[in-house]
Formats: C-alpha cells, structure tokens, sequence
C-alpha cells in the first residue's frame, strides 16, 4: 500500500460549528465523532468514498492563536470540483464570501475563499488534460 496522506488537521473553536460548516456548507460526510479525555473529540469529515480527511481539532491554550492562520496568510486548503460554477453557486447561497471572481488559470478555473475562522482556500475545478 505504501504511504498516503490521510488526514489533515484544520484547528477551529470549537467542534460543532466546525462539523456543520464542513457537512453543511462544504457537502463532506461526518466519519467520525468519539469523545476522548479531557473534553476532546476525534471528528474526521471526508467523503466516505475515500480521499484525504480533514480532522477537526479545537485548538486549546497558545494553540488559539493560529485559528485561521495555519497557511501563514496563503491558500493552504485546495478543493476541486467537477463543477466549478455549481459548486461556487451553492458556496454563495451558503454564505461563503469569495475574495474574487472565478478565473482561468492553466491548471483550472478557481477562486479563493475563506472559511468562518479565516483559512484561505481554492476553489478548483482542475483542467481536463
């Protein structure tokens, strides 16, 4: 099988705003959910057709301070779509606030946009080659 990524930790306030924006708005599926000690959780969203997860980790303490700075500014979070203008419809209608208008580059067409806590993401919907 060899190494894969499988998840990517995303640092929120809390659990439950986070599980609903990533199902609701982004359309991910809710893998998991456990409590643990301490008053935390293992929430993995994803599509349970397989790919890499995001796990949803509240940041605690001096972690608080990097809530919607983990790309240090950039786009860190890349999502693509086989539908780019469904997909950036229904984002809208979420309430998602896009930083500009869709535009063609020669991997794609895509957006950046920003989620509740700041992280900044694409949009893509890569080029058919």
């Amino acid at each position: 099988m060899g190494l894969r990524l499988a998840l990517c930790a995303v640092l929120v306030p809390d659990y439950d705003p986070a599980i609903c924006f990533f199902t609701e708005t982004l359309g991910l599926d809710l893998l998991e959910d456990n409590d643990l000690d301490g008053g935390k959780r293992w929430v993995r969203v994803g599509h349970k057709t397989g790919g890499t997860e995001f796990l949803i980790a509240r940041a605690v303490g001096d972690q608080r301070a990097a809530i919607g700075q983990q790309g240090g500014g950039r786009v860190w979070l890349f999502l693509h779509t086989d539908d780019f203008a469904r997909d950036h419809a229904h984002f809208i209608a979420q309430g998602i606030e896009f930083e500009e208008s869709p535009r063609h580059e020669p991997y794609g067409t895509v957006a950046v946009f920003r989620d509740p806590w700041g992280n900044r993401w694409d949009l893509i919907e890569p080029t058919r080659q």
